[in-house]
């Protein structure tokens, strides 16, 4: 048989244990990192879509690439701050990153940032790491075996009616006159990092968190992994599950929560128009 006719081997993927222990250890580095500049004045320059950059974002991104590519060569890459190699698409697994979710909360020196971090494979989130170096708040999971804090185990909220809801979310939300009908008490606080919202779901400190402008897939992946392993529900506002890895890493709106409490939720978000 020629080399032309062979059949190419399926590659060989390190044990996901493997991967998990090299991911913690690049976030931690990388928290550190981003932690040296966060009560710093920094450059900071307008991205395309208005939002900002600084340099610390900049390296936090270079110093994970580096860390994790070259000790995985074989797997894809999806940064907030990377351009898109759409050669991802390719690969099983693939690295989702964002170096620092919660920009706007670390210019202004405000702990509610994070390294956010996960693997996807096959299009599922099977490792996740969100870090809050300011709060020295270090969440992690791996598909199928909990998810902690501090390496102590979490778990969300059996919260299960909406009444007195603690929403990890802008109380603004709730007031809108976009809703057929009013919300009941709800509690609302307001958290710059979308990953971090996520997290303290997923630690039971909320009830849910919902968002109902777009989210980009390295926002979520991460924690859509924590919550679902301490045994909530990631979906956007219509229900529909995240699939990641995707030509157009975007997602309408997120809806996050216990089992219990997310149908009576999107109930409601369901039949908004985004």
């Amino acid at each position: 048989m020629t080399a032309a006719t062979q059949t190419k081997r399926p590659e060989i993927m390190p044990p996901l244990e493997e991967d998990y222990e090299l991911l913690k250890s690049a976030v931690r580095k990388a928290g550190a990192l981003a932690n040296s500049y966060f009560t710093k004045e920094l450059e900071v320059h307008k991205k395309p879509d208005g939002s900002e950059v600084s340099e610390a974002d900049l390296a936090v991104d270079a110093a994970l690439k580096l860390d994790l590519t070259t000790r995985r060569k074989t797997y894809g890459w999806l940064s907030e701050e990377s351009p898109d190699d759409r050669e991802r698409l390719k690969h099983s697994r693939v690295w989702m990153i964002d170096p620092i979710d919660g920009t706007s909360a670390f210019l202004r020196h405000i702990p509610e940032w994070t390294v956010s971090a996960a693997l996807i494979e096959d299009g599922d989130p099977v490792l996740g790491v969100v870090y809050n170096p300011a709060k020295d708040e270090f969440f992690h999971a791996m598909r199928g075996h909990g998810a902690f804090l501090n390496d102590a185990p979490i778990h969300v909220s059996d919260k299960a009616s909406l009444e007195g809801a603690k929403m990890i979310a802008s109380g603004g939300l709730f007031r809108k006159k976009i809703w057929e009908e009013p919300w009941p008490n709800v509690e609302a606080e307001w958290v710059n990092s979308v990953a971090y919202r996520m997290a303290l779901v997923a630690a039971g400190k909320g009830d849910a968190t919902i968002s109902l402008s777009p989210k980009a897939e390295w926002d979520l992946a991460g924690a859509a992994l924590l919550i679902e392993e301490a045994g909530g529900i990631t979906t956007d506002h219509r229900g529909t599950p995240h699939p990641y890895n995707r030509e157009n890493p975007k997602f309408p709106s997120l809806v996050a929560s216990g089992k219990a409490l997310h149908p009576l939720l999107i109930e409601r978000t369901s039949r908004i128009d985004l």
